[in-house]
Formats: structure tokens, sequence, C-alpha cells
């Protein structure tokens, strides 16, 4: 069955997963493993029956081996794509060229790729990552369909319009509330997509909020039209959109030091501008915001990501907010931050863009930077940027709390006694 099923089987899909390998011990591994899970797993030695399937009910998530007999595991994953595009695509292999699996993500092809033998944990958070994937997706077509259907109703109005010309004064403002709705759902959905981006990795929202109000004064140093303004601060609060579900100890990692990270999960975070590029794709009129969430790390002498883009084609727009989000993601304190931006010209950044950047930095009023630690990296000076709270509720520690060394030890000691939270937020 295609994706154009009803929605009684689009909605069973939400848990359904479907898993094909050759070796039937393996499959039996995985089939148990996901069911105690309470996943529904429809299982199979056999890709010929699996594509059957595929046509027949629809499945949030599609496994299978690459070393297959009949159809490898790309191969079928390709096909899985063109039956079920919605269904996130996830290949297993023991060997597999780290080149093939790069090219398959950058194409579409699969989602992430499991190698043998794998960690139970691991399986299990790809395989949830995947799910919420898949129910990104779903809510995005939801939306793209209502956009869809109200531009539907907007080109009748149009048509009665001609034909009823008495009308005339009376429409155009039944218009106008509808093209006001339109705007209110747009900045609606977005504010959700940010509120799910704070609450999957709070610093990253704090960032993307960073981002905006910088772009904003920026947008107003070079006179931006209208437009261009909505399209830039759009982009600016959505440009890290693609990382959520992506692992949260990897994120922490990659902003603390992207060089540590091994070729697998550097393809991981380099495919969040892509990923974010589809997620923005919830309303009319956001293609341009989708084309600089994908451009915003890339560089000037073409080193940057997905697409490895250079000069002038990286949108102007792009280059702006590429030296926005450096600036905002910056560990330095902010002097050590504008430095460094500005030795990066015409490398990673282009030197117009920094200049308007420059000019505009005066005017901005950026809210105060956060950033996540744990309990015991405590130290005299820090403010709470996020309440502190024992396990029953009990307010441990209010929001904007400064710290010394007896409120420090005082936490300390209450988590020797009844642990707390180790993951706080504090003000850099």
């Amino acid at each position: 069955m295609s994706e154009s099923g009803t929605n009684d089987l689009r909605s069973t899909a939400s848990n359904r997963i479907l898993v094909v390998d050759d070796e039937e011990i393996v499959l039996s591994a995985l089939r148990d493993t996901l069911r105690r899970q309470n996943y529904e797993v429809f299982a199979t030695t056999q890709p010929v029956a699996a594509l059957e399937e595929l046509r027949k009910n629809l499945f949030a998530v599609v496994i299978a081996d690459q070393r297959m007999p009949i159809i490898s595991g790309l191969q079928l994953l390709d096909q899985a794509r063109q039956i079920q595009p919605s269904a996130t695509r996830i290949l297993i292999a023991a060997v597999v060229s780290l080149d093939t699996v790069i090219d398959a993500i950058n194409k579409g092809e699969i989602y992430r790729f499991i190698v043998k033998p794998w960690l139970r944990e691991e399986l299990l958070v790809t395989i949830k990552n995947a799910m919420q994937r898949h129910e990104l997706i779903i809510q995005n077509i939801r939306l793209q369909t209502a956009t869809q259907t109200m531009n539907g109703q907007l080109l009748e109005l149009n048509q009665s319009l001609e034909e009823q010309v008495k009308l005339v004064a009376r429409q155009n403002q039944q218009l106008l509330q509808m093209n006001q709705t339109l705007e209110q759902n747009l900045f609606r959905s977005m504010e959700l997509s940010l509120h799910a981006l704070q609450a999957f990795y709070p610093t990253l929202g704090d960032q993307s909020r960073r981002v905006a109000q910088l772009c904003r004064p920026m947008a107003q140093v070079v006179d931006l039209p209208q437009k261009e303004r909505r399209i830039l601060e759009c982009a600016a609060l959505l440009h890290d959109i693609g990382l959520v579900g992506t692992p949260r100890s990897l994120i922490k990692r990659w902003q603390e030091n992207p060089a540590v990270l091994n070729a697998a999960e550097k393809v991981l975070i380099e495919q969040h501008p892509v990923l974010g590029q589809e997620l923005s794709a919830f309303g009319s009129g956001m293609e341009e915001v989708g084309l600089l969430i994908r451009a915003h790390h890339e560089r000037m002498d073409g080193d940057g990501y997905p697409d490895k883009l250079a000069g002038d084609q990286i949108p102007w727009l792009g280059r702006l907010l590429a030296v926005a989000v450096a600036f905002a993601s910056s560990k330095l304190v902010h002097d050590d931050a504008v430095e460094e931006i500005k030795m990066q010209a015409n490398a990673a950044f282009d030197s117009d863009a920094i200049r308007v950047f420059l000019r505009a930095l005066p005017l901005a009023h950026a809210p105060r930077r956060e950033r996540q630690i744990q309990l015991s990296e405590l130290r005299p000076g820090m403010v709470l940027a996020r309440e502190v709270c024992a396990p029953n509720g009990h307010l441990l520690a209010p929001e904007g709390q400064p710290l010394n060394f007896t409120y420090i030890e005082k936490l300390l000691n209450h988590n020797r006694i009844q642990p707390i939270d180790k993951s706080l937020v504090v003000y850099c």
C-alpha cells in the first residue's frame, strides 16, 4: 500500500517495525528484543515477502541486513523508500564500506546503520530515534496537507471574487483574515518546533534564540526587505532543529570538541542541516528558510557541510546566518569570539557578512548564554539558569540563584543523601 493509505493505517504504523535478515538466529534476536520493548514486529528472511508486506501495510521503521542472497539490504531499502517514503530505513551490516554508507545516507536511502554485533542499548536508542523521526515526518505531512487544503480554499475564494463583484469588499476581508491565520499558524508551528528543541536539549534552544537576536540587527544594518528579514529570523530560530533525536551525549561532545568524533558520528552530526531543512518544511513559503538552514555550516573555502558549497554558491542570507551561529555557539568570551570570527574571514566566513555582524553586534540584545554542566562542575560565581529540585519536587535552589561555596556544598550534601538530577544549567 502506498503512502496515500488511510489515516487508520497511518496511525497504526507508529509502533510497527519490519525486520529483514536471511539469518534466522539474527532475525529471532532482533524480533524478540524489539517485541520486549512493545514494538509490533513483522520479521522475515525473504526480501520479496518483505516488499510485499510493505505494499500491504504501513511501517514506521524498516531494518534490513546488507548481505542477503537475492536482494542486498541497500537495494531493499531503496525500494522501500519508493513504496513508503516516510518509513525510517536502517541498514545492518557486519562489514560495509564507509563510503557506501555515507553515500546512502546523503542520498536519503538510509537514516542510520548498525554494525554487527550491536550493543543492545545502542540498538534501542537508534530504534527510538528512528520512531521519533517517522513521527516528525508524519506530522509534517499532516501540516503540509492542511496547508494545501487552506491554499485550495483561498483559490476558491479568488474564483468566487471574480464571479461575484458585489461581494468584493466582504470577501477581501475574509481573505485577509485567512492570511493572518496562516501566518499565525506558521509562527505557532515554529514556536512548537523551538520548544521541542528546548525540551530535548536546553542549550540548543537557548543558542537558537541568541542567533535570532543577532540576526535581527544584522537584517537592519543591511536594510533587508521584510520578507527576507522573516526568512532569516525563521532560519535562525530553527537552524539546529535537525539535531532533535540525535544522542545528547554526541551533541555535547560535538559542541565541546568536534575533533573527538569518529567518522560515523561525524556523519550523523553533518546530516543535521539536511534533516533540519526537511523538518522546517511545515508551511507554505518555508522553502527558502530550509535552504538557509541547510547552508548554515557551509564555508567560503568549500570545506563546510553538507554540500561543500563555496563562495557565492552559499546564499547571502546563509552567509549572514553562519556568522551569527558561530558567535552564538562559541565557547570563548565575547571579545575572543569576535576576534576568532575576524581571523576566519574568507576562509570560514564571508568578509562582508563579518562586517555586517560587527556593525550589528552593539545593537544586539541577546539573552544570556546557558551551559549544561554536571553537579561536580559547579563553581562559586556561577548563576543557575534553571531551578534545582529534589526527586520529590522540593525546591533546592531557585532559577537565578548565584552560587558560592556554601550553596554548592548544600547541594552536594543533599545529593549524597538523596540523589538529585546531576545535569544542571547555568549562565556562562
